[in-house]
């Protein structure tokens, strides 16, 4: 197919964060939700997977169950499940405790939506 360009299970997106990002961090640019693939400065372009499961960093003391909506809260750079002034990434894959610091997200395809 002519038009064809790639998979798209992963993005080159412009780090949009002034501390940059680490590889297995969340990566919000617009609507592209992604895991940073290698670490990257502030403005660099890297990979993103935007496909897959993943530990990211969660909302510290919450407890999350599986199967709950997944939201990145952009300005401290992890997941909740709030969704007021957030966008919706994914889904909980296996529940976290409120002492984990991490939650098992399945990313969901669509683009990331604001609440």
């Amino acid at each position: 197919m002519r038009s064809y360009v790639q998979p798209g299970d992963s993005l080159a997106l412009a780090v949009p964060y002034a501390g940059g990002v680490t590889s297995g961090q969340g990566v919000l640019v617009g609507a592209l939700f992604g895991v940073a693939a290698v670490d990257g400065v502030q403005n660099a372009v890297i990979e993103c997977q935007t496909k897959g499961v993943f530990d990211i960093t969660k909302q510290p003391a919450l407890a999350i169950t599986a199967g709950a909506r997944l939201f990145w809260d952009d300005t401290n750079r992890r997941l909740t499940t709030t969704a007021t002034g957030n966008f919706q990434v994914g889904i909980a894959a296996v529940a976290a405790l409120a002492a984990d610091t991490t939650v098992r997200a399945v990313l969901l395809r669509a683009p990331a939506s604001g609440a």
